[in-house]
């Protein structure tokens, strides 16, 4: 771990430890550009390493009467912290993953004949575009779509509020109507 900085003291410690807003805005200051350092080397990913690093000092204001001074410093704290919330990422991304997988999992099976060939055709082309959506909006649409789970059991099974989930179907669809008309001849 890297040493406290120079301009770090015992006085602030104390200080973050009493709840001053500015020796937090101060620690956000020094040690933000090594938090988002460990976070986007461990995810990957800038938009991700930039919410670990709000979520690293939200948690510490949050849970401040916690902090003791007398058994580390504010940026060792920290860095502990930032070392929870990646792990809590990384957990969350792999949850994600496997929702994923066993929504992809569920397609049902077309058949044979004729028939079959445009319904697969139309399945490929439709799982393409969900695909197009990203996260968590693919998932919710599968869920939707291959499931047909209602909203409620949607939240429920990817854990997410009713209400974000409801926006997403609602955006989602919209996006996938524009993108699926042809010529907008489509009704």
């Amino acid at each position: 771990m890297p040493a406290p900085s120079q301009s770090w003291s015992a006085e602030l410690d104390a200080a973050f430890a009493a709840g001053q807003e500015q020796v937090l805005a101060e620690a956000y200051r020094q040690f933000a550009p090594l938090v988002h350092t460990l976070a986007a080397r461990s995810l990957g990913s800038q938009a991700s390493a930039d919410d670990a690093t709000q979520e690293v000092f939200i948690r510490a204001w949050r849970s401040r009467a916690t902090y003791n001074p007398a058994a580390a410093p504010v940026p060792a704290w920290l860095v502990g912290i930032t070392r929870n919330v990646i792990a809590d990422a990384l957990a969350a991304a792999a949850r994600e993953q496997r929702k994923v997988r066993a929504a992809a999992d569920v397609l049902p099976d077309p058949g044979h004949g004729p028939e079959a060939a445009e319904v697969m055709a139309d399945r490929l082309l439709l799982e393409g575009e969900l695909g197009r959506l990203g996260e968590p909006q693919g998932s919710i649409m599968r869920l939707a779509f291959y499931e047909d789970l209602t909203h409620e059991q949607i939240a429920r099974r990817l854990d997410l509020p009713l209400g974000t989930v409801k926006s997403h179907i609602r955006r989602s669809l919209s996006r996938l109507r524009d993108r699926l008309e042809v010529d907008h001849a489509a009704p």
